[in-house]
């Protein structure tokens, strides 16, 4: 229906299967940030002083790197690669997650049921994940959503140079980058999943 590419292979279709690839990136790399930055919020916001000042001041020079600097700096270490892209998609929006976690931390830890939960002598594990973590989850899953979008476009981002999905496996992003050689001959090529990944994302 689209035509092929520079090998004969069919766009229409490769590209509905890139769309996959990058969903399945996008949640993983949530996923990832998720668990790291709910982690380190909910460990900072508890415990606070020394403890939330480090985890905190890592975080803030993770989001002092312009993201996609820092997004191409990581994937350069790790090599490239889909597993390690999510890798450095979730390592980029973990200090999202983490400081919307010890947001919300600090603004329970000190409320009744807390208190009467360390008074009745139970640990502090145990008052984090059950009586703080869910509390907590609702503006993690509203902000997880919105994540997920911007992780499929730097996933794409980072395909576009060869750091993400390798061949011949089909991803928006590298369908992208080889086909901008071919825009005299077949303009078609980067245009349809160049249309598709960034269709409604607002950027990085």
């Amino acid at each position: 229906m689209l035509g092929t590419d520079e090998n004969g292979r069919e766009v229409s279709s490769r590209t509905v299967y890139g769309a996959r690839v990058l969903l399945a990136a996008g949640v993983f790399s949530v996923g990832i940030a998720i668990t790291l930055g709910v982690a380190s919020g909910l460990t900072s916001g508890y415990y606070g002083g020394r403890i939330d000042n480090w985890i905190m001041r890592g975080m803030d020079a993770l989001l002092a790197f312009p993201t996609l600097v820092l997004a191409l700096a990581i994937a350069a270490s790790l090599g490239p690669g889909p597993r390690n892209a999510m890798i450095d998609i979730g390592i980029i929006h973990t200090p999202v997650f983490a400081r919307l976690t010890r947001g919300q931390v600090l603004s329970i830890r000190e409320l009744e049921f807390v208190e009467a939960a360390r008074t009745l002598g139970t640990g502090h594990l145990r008052i984090m994940l059950r009586h703080i973590l869910s509390d907590v989850t609702a503006p993690i899953i509203v902000q997880a959503s919105l994540s997920v979008e911007l992780a499929i476009l730097a996933d794409a981002m980072l395909s576009f140079p060869g750091l993400g999905v390798q061949p011949p496996d089909p991803s928006w992003g590298s369908m992208v980058g080889r086909g901008k050689h071919y825009l005299e001959q077949a303009p078609w090529l980067p245009f349809v999943p160049g249309y598709g990944d960034s269709a409604g994302s607002p950027g990085l």
